[in-house]
């Protein structure tokens, strides 16, 4: 558990500089420049990856089991993960309607996420790893958000066929990983079964 949470705390520490010390990541952008800044901000993040899934796969080897959930939960899981790839998608899928609407679909997308795979798993591990990153999605759009209002960030409109490229990619995504990688990567089948 140690090795994830310190994974946790590197790859979501990197990634919350904007939450908490916005001024102080624009002193030190300016100091590094872009290279310099994408570049430790990287190294920083893959360790933390890195580190996340050596501690999981550590932590699931003697699981400790907080609760079953019941089998409904895997549904309702299996739901919000589609959703979940579809606002992914839309994050990258130039002028779209979901983004225009959303502003931020991929914080988004990462809440139902983890939210999904609280209500479908029960260990210890599970709840560490998607409790945190469903806490740190929380607070990333709330900060995202007074950022765009402070900035007066306008986002352009979306097209109907934004929109289309971005949910079709975005199922076509969540099918290839809830069918095949997600049974290849991480060992656990959602829907019971694979191609």
């Amino acid at each position: 558990m140690t090795v994830l949470i310190l994974g946790l705390l590197l790859f979501l520490g990197a990634h919350s500089v904007r939450i908490v010390a916005d001024g102080w990541r624009g002193r030190t952008l300016a100091r590094l420049g872009e290279g310099g800044w994408k570049g430790a901000y990287s190294v920083v993040s893959l360790l933390g990856f890195a580190l996340i899934i050596w501690g999981f796969g550590l932590a699931r080897q003697q699981p400790m089991l907080v609760w079953s959930p019941p089998t409904a939960m895997r549904h309702l899981n299996a739901l919000f993960t589609l959703v979940a790839f579809i606002l992914v998608a839309a994050a990258y899928v130039p002028r779209n309607q979901l983004k225009a609407r959303l502003h931020h679909p991929m914080v988004l997308g990462v809440k139902l996420w983890a939210f999904g795979h609280l209500l479908a798993t029960g260990t210890l591990a599970d709840m560490v790893l998607f409790g945190a990153f469903l806490l740190w999605a929380v607070l990333d759009f709330r900060a995202a958000r007074l950022r765009d209002r402070a900035q007066g960030t306008a986002y352009p409109p979306g097209t109907v066929s934004g929109t289309v490229v971005a949910v079709v990619a975005g199922a076509v995504a969540w099918a290839v990983f809830a069918f095949w990688l997600h049974a290849a990567w991480i060992g656990v089948a959602p829907l019971g079964r694979t191609f």
